[in-house]
Formats: C-alpha cells, structure tokens, sequence
C-alpha cells in the first residue's frame, strides 16, 4: 500500500430520518456498525467508521438525521449533523426517489447551498421503483441544485454501492491513511454494544417509548481465558408506566430485548456473552444537559 497517489479523506452521509443512512453504511463497511430501526431518530450520535482498500481510505461519519429539534436532544443531533458538513471532504445526501421535495427535503437543500464541500446526491431504495420512474424523479431534484454527482443505490440489496465507492474516491484529496487497515470503527467495543441493545428496544417496544430511551453499559468485563464477557446494562426510561412495558409480563419483553442483542454482541465480540439488562426511570432526561452528558450525547467530542 505504498503507492503515491493513495488518497483519504472524511465522508458524511446526510438525510432525512429514515431514509436509510446506517443501512447503507453498514452496506459500504461490509459489516454491522450502526444500528437500524424503522423508527426516526435511530441514530443520535455521530458515529465514524472506517473503509480501506487499496487506492483508498475512507472514514465515513454516520450522522444523525437533520429535523426540526422539539428538545435539547433533538437539538444536539440537529447541531451534530450541520457542523459536520465544514469538516469532510464529500457530503453523500441520501434521498429516496420521490417526484415530491417535502419540507424536510428543502430544509436540507438550503442547507448545502450554503456549503462549498462536494455534494452527491444518492437516490436510495431503487428496488423499489421502476427505472423509467427513477429517471423522473433524479429530474426533480437536479432542479433544485447542482451536485458534483448523482448516483442511484440500493442500500438493502448492495446494487451500484460498488460504483459509488468508486465515486467518493474521485473526490478525495490525496493524503495518508489515518487508521490502520484493518480498523472498521472508532467507536469503543461499549458503545457499539449499548446501541445493538437499543436497537432491539426500538424493534420491540411499541411508537411511543423509543424515543424516550438511552442505553448504558454499566460493567463490561472478560473472563478469564476471554472465552466469555459478563455484560451488566440498563435500559434508561423516562415514565415509570414505560418500565412496566419494557419489563413486560413476567419479564418477557426484556428477555426478548435481552436474547436478540445478546445474539448480535456476540458476533461484534466474537465470544459468548452473557448479558444481564436492568430498567431505570430517569424523568424528562432527553431536556437535562447533565443526563445527556451520562448517556453519551457529548457536544465537547465534536
């Protein structure tokens, strides 16, 4: 990997909640980093993940989606993923193809017209919809701004993912690698976990209570011989009626959270795991800087 013209550089995905970001990133790094959820707002902090071959290495930043805040940590996600715009080399704005621009699509549009960074547009979810269809709809959006690139993608099946990493690489300055080959994420092994847990949460648990979660890893250890690790978390609430329906009857909907995310730790650690969840109430945390702080929600980290 010695050759001259290797280039590096930082990506951001960008896009409404929901359109798909963590899917295809998990797609382009070729395993599971960020978590996915039919939910909105799935994704909060901003999570670096790394893609190295060899003319290139790519550090991809997988922000949360730009909405309008209704809190403080609606607010912070917002923040996180407008300034991350200045700092990267590409901007990837993920759309779906649709003949209609919403409100939530020209927030964004106002956003990157004002941004000097090369933006590509990627039409995602073309599985969906027929080819005659898709050219219509890429029409729609090219009227609204010029893109260095417009490139449609499947992130569910992998279709054209391969020609989009080909095109990110066009725009890279060249430069070193800045992780080693083999790193995929600078996220701690903690972190990760304590998402795959949310995750489950968010797959199980009914509309109303996702949004009101955190996850916290409150002891991660390795037994001797590392052939298992003793995971304690907690699944932080804010209604004490939500505890009840997180518990569920007998335990049931906690050892269902608890079964599935224990799967997933396991194949992220490569070791049996044995995982114990509890559930705290901790009232309105989403609107106490302190709480968000404990949770992980650091500003200061940006």
């Amino acid at each position: 990997m010695n050759n001259s013209s290797f280039r590096s550089g930082f990506v951001t995905l960008i896009g409404r909640p929901n359109v798909g970001k963590s899917t295809l990133m998990n797609r382009l790094i070729g395993q599971k980093i960020a978590i996915t959820s039919s939910k909105p707002q799935t994704t909060r902090n901003r999570i670096q993940t790394v893609y190295t071959d060899e003319e290139k290495q790519v550090i991809f930043l997988d922000t949360p989606g730009i909405h309008k805040a209704k809190n403080k940590l609606g607010e912070f996600m917002v923040n996180v993923a407008e300034k991350t715009l200045s700092e990267v080399d590409v901007i990837l704005w993920l759309v779906e193809p649709t003949e209609y621009i919403g409100a939530g699509e020209q927030h964004i549009i106002e956003i990157l017209k004002k941004t000097e960074t090369p933006v590509i547009l990627v039409v995602n979810k073309i599985d969906t919809v027929k080819k005659e269809k898709l050219l219509t709809d890429i029409a729609v959006y090219s009227k609204e701004m010029d893109y260095a690139e417009v490139v449609p993608v499947s992130a569910l099946t992998g279709e054209n993912t391969a020609e989009l990493m080909k095109v990110i690489g066009k725009y890279l300055p060249e430069g070193p690698m800045y992780y080693d080959e083999d790193t995929i994420t600078d996220q701690p092994e903690r972190q990760i976990c304590a998402e795959l847990i949310r995750e489950k949460a968010l797959k199980y648990l009914s509309e109303e209570i996702p949004h009101g979660i955190a996850v916290t890893i409150e002891q991660m250890k390795e037994r001797p011989g590392g052939r298992l690790i003793d995971i304690d978390a907690a699944i932080i609430c804010e209604r004490d009626s939500h505890k009840g329906i997180i518990i569920g009857k007998q335990g049931s909907m906690l050892k269902k959270i608890g079964t599935a995310a224990r799967q997933d730790c396991e194949a992220l650690l490569g070791c049996k795991v044995n995982l114990k969840l509890w559930v705290k109430v901790k009232k309105d945390w989403r609107d106490s800087d302190i709480l968000m702080k404990n949770f992980g929600y650091q500003d200061d980290e940006m």
